[in-house]
């Protein structure tokens, strides 16, 4: 049983669809998973603002008969009125799991090493694995074989990005990316996606023209050009990002069945506009509901041993 959920590139394929499965079988039968984690306890310990992956990993952990616990910024202050490596040594003698949303990777790394209980990344820096499984389960129930379909990422090379590389690498999948040319994902990252596609078959790419890169697209997704942290470079990011906003113009490029995701929060005017946030063509509050059910078939999968051996 895999102890922690920290990046996707730690799953193989076939675990990675045993949890879009598992992910379809709460979503359908929630009746059936609500007591599978009785007498457990989820902490959420959070040093950034949330709303999707708070309500999603809090209500999930209730609906699952768990008790949730959450820690916010302020009572906890990890790594200036505690040390992190002492926060995880406590709450693993109350807890008996623990979701981690930080600025710093390197935090929840140096978390996992102290604790001795399952420690999920509910966001950092560099990744975000639970919003990436949570999307990997919405393409899967609305165009069914994610194999089948090119989807494109026009923006930042951010977190989101990162882990839209390791998921479509591992899984066999068709991803373009297009950024600017200084916001490009991380270039060991990139190496790595590329030895898992020679495994899988993936077709990864990235690009640096946004109009190129939504060529006959089934999916074209984005996320905010300026992260939280990343406030001060504001101006000069929202200059840089300027021709790589998803509007008309981008999804004149696409199919006309293609569909439109967005992590949330979103900028309207800025990364997407509202005409194209509102579309028909948007699955972007889909894809923020499926939060919860991806949420709870992570701390299944983490607590049940049961379904960690599907």
């Amino acid at each position: 049983m895999l102890s922690n959920f920290i990046s996707l590139k730690y799953f193989s394929k076939r675990k990675i669809n045993n949890l879009i499965t598992l992910t379809a079988r709460i979503k359908k039968n929630p009746q059936k998973f609500k007591r599978v984690l009785n007498d457990f306890t989820i902490g959420l310990l959070f040093q950034k603002p949330s709303l999707r992956t708070k309500t999603a990993f809090y209500l999930g952990a209730l609906q699952l008969g768990a008790r949730a616990i959450y820690f916010s910024p302020q009572e906890v202050q990890m790594g200036e009125r505690e040390a992190t490596f002492d926060v995880a040594r406590t709450l693993a003698r109350y807890l008996d799991c623990v979701v981690l949303r930080c600025f710093s990777h390197q935090t929840i790394l140096d978390f996992v090493k102290a604790s001795t209980i399952p420690v999920v990344n509910g966001l950092s820096d560099f990744l975000h694995p639970s919003q990436v499984l949570g999307d990997l389960f919405t393409l899967h129930e609305v165009k069914k074989d994610i194999r089948r379909i090119k989807v494109v990422f026009i923006g930042d090379g951010n977190n989101v990005c990162h882990s839209l590389l390791y998921g479509f690498s591992i899984i066999g999948g068709n991803l373009v990316v297009a950024t600017p040319e200084n916001y490009s994902p991380n270039r060991e990252v990139v190496q790595e996606v590329k030895d898992f596609a020679k495994v899988s078959g993936a077709k990864i790419e990235v690009l640096h023209d946004p109009i190129k890169a939504a060529e006959d697209s089934d999916v074209v997704y984005t996320d905010v050009w300026v992260s939280m942290g990343k406030e001060k470079e504001s101006s000069k990011r929202i200059k840089a990002f300027k021709k790589f906003q998803v509007n008309d113009k981008i999804l004149k490029k696409a199919k006309k069945t293609c569909v439109i995701m967005h992590c949330l929060p979103a900028r309207r005017g800025q990364e997407i506009t509202s005409k194209v946030l509102d579309s028909k063509n948007s699955i972007i509050f889909l894809q923020a509901e499926n939060r919860l059910h991806s949420a709870k078939a992570i701390l299944v999968y983490l607590l049940n041993k049961k379904f960690s051996q599907d």
